[in-house]
């Protein structure tokens, strides 16, 4: 009688062991607003009031977006979310070229997946992350409900913008290139400041920041702030985080290159219809 006793009571706790519920895996979804100053330069100067409301309007969808930013301890995926033009009612086809794609970071691996579209190509970019030297400061402000720190730092500004492109980049890369290699070219530095809260204690932040001791709620760097406006931690639907897979892989370096020799090519190709 005893050992059918020990047997059950044994086979219960194997049972009891068996049904233990799992841990669930820390993740959350952050969205993000972003808006960013237009720089009208001289052009700007001779405009009026009306003519530059115009020209916002015009460009609204690539002054003002809204984000994702799915994560969990070790890991993130960044996306913008698609919007329709506020003039056409499409797409931002034209923009989408020269736009942030699909980000993906791990911070425990220091690895950015990133997927980049260029006029119907695809890319897969892959490189280590940005390093962020951060100067982490006393002064604090609420963000909804999360308590902030403040944090700022300085980056070459290429490593913020290397997916962006303009007929300006392609002119300097031709006069760099004229000038020769004599003497080493000016590097352009952006300043960041961020505000980070602890409450959430991941590595993570939208877009290229990352690296402070909790999640990056709000980030101002150049003409450009981006704000966090909800939060969902363990939302009861699992998150899904993975790199995207598709694309030509090359690094960020490399695609610089290879983008700016595609618009030299695009321009040259033009040159030659009009002077037909």
């Amino acid at each position: 009688m005893k050992a059918i006793l020990f047997k059950f009571s044994f086979f219960v706790l194997i049972l009891l062991f068996s049904l233990k519920p799992e841990t669930q895996e820390f993740q959350g979804r952050a969205v993000y607003y972003s808006k960013s100053t237009m720089e009208l330069g001289s052009w700007g100067a001779r405009m009026s009031e009306a003519q530059k409301k115009q020209v916002y309007a015009r460009l609204k969808n690539r002054l003002e977006k809204t984000y994702t930013l799915n994560f969990n301890k070790e890991a993130s995926v960044f996306k913008e979310e698609d919007k329709l033009d506020a003039m056409s009612g499409a797409t931002d086809s034209w923009g989408k070229n020269f736009a942030r794609g699909e980000q993906y970071k791990n911070v425990k691996e220091n690895q950015l997946v990133q997927s980049q579209e260029f006029y119907g190509k695809r890319f897969l970019v892959k490189d280590e992350l940005q390093k962020i030297n951060w100067v982490m400061g006393s002064e604090t402000k609420q963000i909804g409900k999360y308590m902030c720190f403040k944090a700022t730092a300085v980056v070459p500004t290429e490593e913020l913008t290397w997916f962006d492109f303009s007929w300006g980049d392609l002119r300097q890369n031709e006069q760099t290139e004229s000038e020769g290699e004599t003497s080493e070219p000016a590097v352009d530095l952006t300043q960041i400041i961020a505000w980070y809260t602890p409450q959430i204690p991941v590595s993570h932040g939208p877009a290229e920041y990352w690296g402070l001791p909790g999640l990056i709620l709000e980030v101002s760097a150049g003409n450009t702030t981006m704000l966090c406006s909800e939060i969902a931690l363990n939302p009861q639907e699992k998150i899904v985080i993975e790199a995207p897979d598709k694309g030509k892989e090359i690094t960020k370096k490399d695609y610089r290159v290879t983008i700016i020799s595609k618009m030299q090519e695009m321009r040259d190709n033009r040159g030659r219809r009009r002077s037909r």
